[in-house]
């Protein structure tokens, strides 16, 4: 199995939130790195205001129930850095994203560490992101519906990274 790190970017929904920390636990995520916009438990010296802190905490404990205490996570304040510095230490980036350019999930055949990039839930992914990935990859749609939840989205793609021996 290949080492990930997922990279949850500009998710709104502390619920998601919560359902990715549970995903990328239960599925062995080597670390989960919240940017942008995206909630985030609480850390020590947390300069958010305590309602802030409160809401985000409720939302992600519900859905994660308890995944955030074991699973390792940071908080990003710059994506592209933090790409950057992961390109660095050898991981090939990700990005999960609906695209003219992307391919297949079940098509990508990854061979060493991997850095998944999720992205909003309306909005999709920043340009910038994918500019700099190394490859987009989407999940093939069969129904009428254009896209999956990203909590469903992100379980998915990290149920196939995790298979690949």
């Amino acid at each position: 199995m290949s080492e990930i790190v997922v990279i949850a970017h500009n998710i709104r929904s502390s619920h998601n939130i919560g359902a990715i920390f549970r995903t990328c636990e239960g599925l062995g995520v080597g670390k989960l790195i919240l940017s942008g916009y995206s909630p985030y438990p609480k850390k020590p010296n947390d300069k958010r205001l305590p309602h802030l802190i409160a809401r985000a905490e409720r939302g992600i404990n519900k859905t994660a129930l308890g995944a955030q205490n074991s699973l390792k996570w940071e908080r990003s304040g710059n994506v592209l850095t933090t790409i950057a510095k992961l390109k660095l230490k050898g991981y090939a980036i990700a990005a999960l994203e609906q695209s003219e350019q992307s391919i297949e999930l079940s098509e990508y055949k990854p061979a060493g560490k991997i850095a998944l990039i999720l992205g909003n839930e309306i909005e999709g992914m920043d340009k910038e992101i994918l500019d700099i990935s190394d490859v987009v990859v989407e999940i093939a749609m069969k129904g009428k519906k254009e896209s999956f939840n990203v909590s469903i989205a992100a379980a998915m793609c990290l149920y196939k990274l995790t298979s690949i021996k």
